[in-house]
């Protein structure tokens, strides 16, 4: 990747716009995980030492009508952001408008100004979604550098992120910087056995990530809801379980292709409904028609973990059973407990898998953690990301 970053502009003295992610859980009005906010750190601390001051745009949630305004307020977010930075930070309460540009006029070196949730734009036409051409030179009239810190919108054309890069100087920070270089480290290093594990729910959602790492790796390894779709497509009885009908035909295919390098769960710890407190250990041919799977079972983890043996890189991308129930986190649990003890080189994927590593593991033990779930996803695809290809080029 030949992209300017951050480190390539001189700051001082400048407005540097910067776009984070701060799309954090917020429950009537507390943050419950700010590892997105820490995440970003890095990088405003950066332009503020080296004498800036930072216009900060980020989303939260979704903004479909007015009432989601109140609930994906970004002001919680500037009050743990100013204990974060040990700093007061600046809110402006509207996207746009005298009121902001007063605030963006005063600001000083060192000064942190957070702006309300770009997605407050989407109410009327979607201007921050579609790209709007008027609102992302708005926003790029407030700045002298652009920087692209939201790796978790990386796959999204939104105005906050490809619009703004058009209309000024612009770069990565250090977070996209290090998401890219450790997934490009894992995907590009000629070493083998090279083993993917998936899991999660639906199959639909990563039929582009199987195609294009089941041509790469050596072992591609199914759990989770969707080991069940495959299973069907196996002509396996399922019962309730997780089915994604119209992915059958999909899994029918890369069996048929990849008889060898696809790895199903053999057994699986089944009950009558996911918040059922009696569970069995089935093997994967003996499932009733009132059961659903929930996890895999003890000889599909033995299964794995030899199929890890002797790993030299791995991609885990979803859980392999309901893991917030205890009784269902356990092949999980074991598979990450496997890669640890024996120094596995991991990336973990983003989205649920990271939220299971954070429960059930070290996640200091892994190579990496994702913080962007579609981001990755897409970039595992092979896809370039609209955030991405945004940015200038460096010069050779």
């Amino acid at each position: 990747m030949n992209k300017k970053t951050i480190k390539d502009y001189n700051l001082n003295n400048k407005k540097v716009i910067l776009r984070c992610d701060l799309n954090v859980p917020i429950k009537d009005g507390i943050i419950t995980d700010d590892t997105r906010i820490k995440a970003s750190l890095e990088t405003i601390n950066y332009i503020i030492n080296n004498g800036g001051s930072v216009i900060i745009l980020s989303h939260l949630g979704k903004i479909k009508e007015a009432e989601d305004k109140k609930k994906n307020n970004l002001y919680p977010v500037s009050i743990r952001l100013s204990e974060l930075l040990n700093r007061k930070v600046i809110f402006s309460n509207i996207t746009r408008g005298p009121e902001l540009n007063e605030k963006v006029a005063n600001l000083k070196q060192g000064d942190v100004l957070l702006i309300q949730n770009t997605r407050y734009e989407d109410l009327e036409g979607k201007k921050e979604s579609t790209c709007d051409e008027d609102l992302a030179k708005y926003w790029a009239s407030l700045g002298d550098i652009y920087i692209n810190d939201a790796y978790g919108t990386m796959h999204r054309a939104h105005a906050s992120n490809v619009g703004i890069s058009k209309y000024l100087p612009n770069g990565l920070g250090f977070l996209p910087e290090k998401e890219i270089s450790r997934i490009d480290s894992i995907m590009n290093e000629n070493t083998h056995p090279f083993i993917v594990i998936m899991g999660g729910a639906k199959v639909s959602d990563k039929i582009k990530v199987i195609e294009n790492l089941i041509t790469k790796c050596d072992k591609l390894l199914v759990g989770g809801g969707m080991s069940y779709t495959f299973l069907k497509a196996k002509g396996y009885k399922i019962g309730k379980s997780l089915l994604d009908e119209e992915s059958i035909s999909f899994c029918k295919d890369i069996l048929n292709k990849y008889p060898n390098k696809l790895i199903l769960p053999i057994d699986t710890i089944t009950a009558t409904s996911t918040d059922s407190e009696n569970y069995t250990i089935k093997d994967i041919d003996k499932i009733d028609d009132n059961e659903l799977g929930l996890d895999i079972g003890p000889k599909t983890i033995s299964l794995f973990c030899d199929n890890l043996k002797n790993a030299k890189r791995v991609i885990i991308n979803g859980p392999m059973g309901m893991f917030e129930n205890e009784n269902y986190a356990k092949g999980t649990k074991k598979i990450y407990d496997f890669i640890t003890k024996n120094n596995i080189k991991t990336l973990i994927g983003g989205g649920d898998s990271a939220a299971s590593v954070n429960k059930l593991s070290d996640a200091n033990k892994f190579y990496h953690i994702s913080t962007g779930g579609g981001a990755t996803l897409e970039y595992l695809e092979g896809k370039i990301l609209p955030g991405i290809s945004a940015i200038n080029e460096k010069e050779k």
